[in-house]
């Protein structure tokens, strides 16, 4: 997927004169870590990578260190994700969401939870679920054609999830030049709903592997 450009402009300043970390910048930029890596490996930070203020081996101790810190907080979610999935799923919601993730939420990184639709009912079905259940801050992204309304589409959405229009994302999806004129079948567009926390991610795939369990 392409991104805006401005978005490669802001973690290019964030990486220089704020020193963010890739993770940083993924989380302020509701952004993949790989995305944000690549625009900014060539950005080094003190401490970070060779070169930086710290030896090598001590830096390598310290990710490791910290590595295992983070994958034990996962593993610990994903037990909790476990026992709590049958507590939640006295919520018919709750049940709803996560069939729906299985089929459309994004799986790629493990820490954030994204599902993109079409649909005004899914899309507010899922951001319900996701603001019940993370303490982090929800953003959303919408994909236009070259004919639509951006600020019609804000104003939907926007209203649809009780937040501010200017809060809503756009973004051009990349073959709408060449169909303008078209009569699409999205109206208001593709809305993405996002939330960056590592342990929902790892909560959430232990309530899909659960639901999975039980279709065999």
């Amino acid at each position: 997927m392409a991104h805006a450009a401005h978005l490669r402009r802001k973690a290019r300043e964030l990486r220089a004169q704020r020193k963010l970390t890739i993770d940083e910048l993924a989380e302020r930029l509701a952004l993949s870590r790989s995305t944000v890596y690549h625009w900014v490996r060539d950005l080094p930070i003190p401490g970070s990578g060779p070169g930086g203020d710290f030896p090598i081996n001590a830096r390598r101790k310290g990710n490791r260190a910290m590595q295992r810190k983070y994958r034990l907080l996962r593993e610990q979610a994903y037990r909790d994700g476990w026992e709590r999935f049958e507590q939640l799923c006295s919520d018919p919601s709750f049940r709803d969401f996560v069939c729906l993730y299985i089929g459309e939420g994004s799986k790629r990184c493990r820490n954030r939870v994204a599902i993109c639709n079409s649909d005004p009912a899914i899309v507010k079905l899922s951001a319900a679920q996701l603001r019940s259940l993370s303490e982090k801050r929800l953003t959303f992204s919408v994909q236009y054609h070259a004919d639509q309304d951006l600020n019609a589409l804000r104003r939907f959405w926007a209203e649809l999830l009780t937040t501010r229009p200017e809060a809503i994302r756009v973004q051009r999806k990349s073959n709408s030049g060449q169909l303008a004129g078209r009569r699409w079948r999205s109206p208001h567009g593709v809305l993405t709903v996002t939330v960056q926390d590592t342990l929902l991610r790892a909560r959430l795939q232990a309530w899909m592997d659960r639901l999975r369990a039980g279709w065999q």
